[in-house]
Order: C-alpha cells, then structure tokens, then sequence
C-alpha cells in the first residue's frame, strides 16, 4: 500500500520530521488510479509495466497514426502509457469507467492524499497521452478515444502544475497523522525518472542509463524531442526542459532469471561473467523475457542464440550482463539519431549500479568511462531537491551543487575490447525472425 509506505518513511526521520518546511513525491511514471465520487479506490492501480493494454495502445496508434501522437502527444502510445490502460479499462470493465470521477497517475494520488487538490506535473503527464507540453493543454482526442468517444474527461484528469509551483499546503489531518509540521508546503511531485535527474544533478550533455528490474536511458534537453518510430517518449523533466527516454521492460531481473536458472544467484551469476574474460563470446542473448517495450514487442519472448556443447556457464552468465546493456546501449544510440547531446558523462544508477561487472561491461562495450554516483536513492533525493526549489526557490543545480549531489567514482573501459563487435552480434541477434521470440499457442 502506498500510503503505508508514505507514512513508514516519513516515520523513519524520528523526532526530525517536525523540522521538514516542504516535501515532494517522486513515484513510478504510468500507472492508473481511479477514483469514484467519493475518493474511494474503483480498483486496483494498472501498474506501467502491465502490458495486458498493448492491443489498445495499438488502436489507438492505429486512429490517429504515430506521426500526430509524436507531435502532440510526445509519445506514440505503448501497453505502459496511461492513456491505453485507460483504454483496456473501458474495454474491460465500462462499469468501473462510469463511475470513475477523477483520473490519476501514482504521484498524483499520493499528492491528493497530502493536499486534496487533484493536481500532476510536466514530467508525469507527459507520458500519459492526453497532455500537449508545447501548449500546456490536455488533449481532448485521446482521452475521447480511450474512453470510446465519451466527452467531459479533460476534468477528470489532473491539473498540471508548472515545476516550480506547489500543489499546496499539507491537510491539518493528514500532517497530525504523520507528525509533520501544520501549513508544510507540497511541491508538485513528479516520476520516478524525472526526480532521478534532479537528484542526479543532470546537466545537459550528460545521459542516464538506470538499471532496475526494467531500464532506462535518458537525457536533458532545452528542447522537445519527437520521434513517430515510439522508441523515444519525448518527455518533460522536471525542470521545465525536457528528458526524451527509451524504456527497456528487461534489466536486473533478467540476470537474476539466468542465475536462478543456473541454481545460483545475482552475485554469483556476476563472478562467473567475470571469469569469462573481457573479449567477445559466442552465445548471446535477446533478454525479451516478459515482452518488450523498445523495441515494441509486448508478446515477445527472451532467445539464447550461438548456443553449442561447448557453450560454458560463465559464457552464457557473460551473454545475460551484455544482453541488458546491449539493449539499453541501443536506446543511447537513439537518442544520438534523434539529435540529443549525450557526450559529457554517462552515468550509471539503480540496483545493477552495485554490480562491478555491469558497471565494467557497460563501459567496456560503451567503450567509454562511466561515472557511479555516490548517492544511494536518486528518486528520493530528487523529490527532496525539488522540495527545496519550491520553498527557497532556489535552481535545482544550485540544490544540488551545495548538497554535493553530483559526486561519482568513475569506471574506464578495458584496452583493447571490441565493444563494437559486441553490439553488432547483439543487434543481428535482436533482428532474427521474429517467430523465435514468441510464445507457444
């Protein structure tokens, strides 16, 4: 319950929590909360990474075509976005849509509780499919779309917030509960990797790539990206620029699949690709364990390819570590295409960042430094530099400059490994026919 989880966390800080002046949420982009009339809950949150609404998000590419969601929408919708799980709920259950008074992402709700004002900000709403950043403006069309040409739902989604504008004042109730000071300000929250990029320090120039059980690569931009393909959501930061993003569903849990598997576990799987040896093996592997999202392949399956009886346990531990980066390294180089500057640091965070041998192999294959920060939570420290901008106002790099938010160790590519000829075999890996990554019917 993520209520619950608020109220641990603010409980963690002990008697220190009178003394906080503003709090922000940072929460995973996508999901879908309902609300009735009342407030009450119709159902349980659509999580992002429920791909059960990819036959609606392709409708709904189909009815207007990608080249009009790229441009107004700055995504192409996919089985994550909010607006094609709006969709599946109009499909699956009309009951739950008619009753449903106010339309949420995670953030949003968690704000609610705090404020009671039904607000989102740039960044969040702009991966759900109805927000328009260029004119600040939900979109009528897909909303009417997804709820089979029902009107009146632009009041039924939240108001956007602009990044340096509070959602409000915290609820007398709500601050006793959590033994928070009366009249707290609360900032307007944002996803979870916008707040990364504020608690990162992010400069433009500088890219991510984030290593949790699913991936992401992103930058900051001053300006919007487009790209109808769907590889890049164009979306906002919370910053007031922009953070274009390629997902991948397939990161860490796919190296702790292999390894239970191989009857061991992460930290094993680990060792034995270190012993592999920093050159190129034969077996590779296309990580599309539970469908994918870049590349758009909801119903794919994961495929092992160069296999033979010589094949050794720490080859395919080897192919399990270079098959996730691989794939995000593919989303870097979208990036690239699409005109994002993404040559200062490349730096490398979530649960994977731990691993010294992700951290080597994305710079051996990369083939250029990558830089680990030292901090631990980027969401957390985001959502609080973001705080700290309402209440001082105060810029996020002034924020993070004093609070020494942007200290990294650095990790160098190996001489003489072909990183090129890693990504080539992946790639022609990736490019099989696309009947060996389904599942049997």
């Amino acid at each position: 319950n993520w209520w619950k989880a608020c109220v641990s966390a603010v409980e963690q800080l002990g008697p220190r929590r009178r003394e906080a002046v503003a709090l922000s949420v940072g929460a995973q982009q996508h999901g879908l909360v309902l609300l009735g009339e009342n407030d009450e809950v119709l159902r349980p949150a659509k999580l992002w990474n429920d791909t059960t609404s990819s036959e609606q998000a392709n409708r709904l590419v189909e009815s207007l075509g990608s080249q009009w969601w790229s441009e107004w929408a700055g995504v192409v919708p996919v089985a994550a976005f909010t607006i094609s799980k709006l969709a599946w709920v109009a499909d699956n259950e009309p009951d739950i849509l008619a009753r449903a008074a106010k339309v949420m992402l995670p953030h949003d709700w968690l704000t609610y509780r705090l404020t009671g004002e039904h607000v989102t900000d740039r960044g969040d709403a702009s991966g759900s499919g109805w927000y328009d950043a260029t004119s600040n403006a939900v979109l009528e069309r897909p909303l009417e779309l997804a709820t089979q040409g029902e009107s009146g739902w632009q009041s039924r989604v939240p108001r956007v917030l602009r990044h340096d504008e509070a959602a409000g004042e915290i609820l007398p109730h709500v601050a006793n509960e959590l033994g928070l000071a009366p009249g707290l300000t609360i900032g307007p929250g944002t996803g979870d990797n916008m707040a990364a990029a504020l608690g990162l320090g992010l400069h433009n120039g500088d890219a991510v790539i984030s290593l949790g059980t699913s991936g992401t690569v992103y930058a900051r931009t001053k300006s919007r990206t487009q790209d109808p393909s769907g590889a890049i959501a164009g979306f906002c930061d919370a910053n007031g620029d922009y953070l274009p993003l390629v997902c991948t569903l397939n990161a860490t849990k796919v190296t702790d699949t292999v390894a239970a598997w191989m009857g061991t576990d992460a930290v094993e799987l680990a060792r034995l690709a270190e012993t592999a040896g920093s050159g190129p093996v034969e077996s590779v592997l296309v990580p599309y364990f539970d469908g994918e999202r870049t590349p758009n392949r909801p119903d794919a399956r994961g495929v092992f390819v160069g296999l033979s009886t010589a094949t050794t346990r720490e080859e395919l531990a080897r192919a399990a570590h270079d098959g996730v980066l691989c794939g995000l390294l593919d989303g870097l180089d979208a990036l690239t295409r699409a005109g994002v500057e993404v040559n200062e640091r490349l730096l490398l965070i979530g649960g994977g960042a731990k691993s010294s041998t992700y951290k080597q192999r994305l710079a051996d294959i990369a083939q250029r430094a990558v830089d680990v920060p030292l901090l631990e939570e980027a969401v957390a420290a985001g959502a609080a530099v973001q705080a700290a901008m309402i209440e001082t106002e105060s810029t996020s790099e002034e924020i993070a400059a004093a609070w020494e938010l942007d200290a990294c160790t650095q990790v160098m590519p190996t001489a003489g490994v072909d990183g090129a000829q890693v990504l080539e075999r992946y790639r022609a890996a990736a490019g099989f026919d696309d009947a060996l990554c389904r599942p049997l019917t």
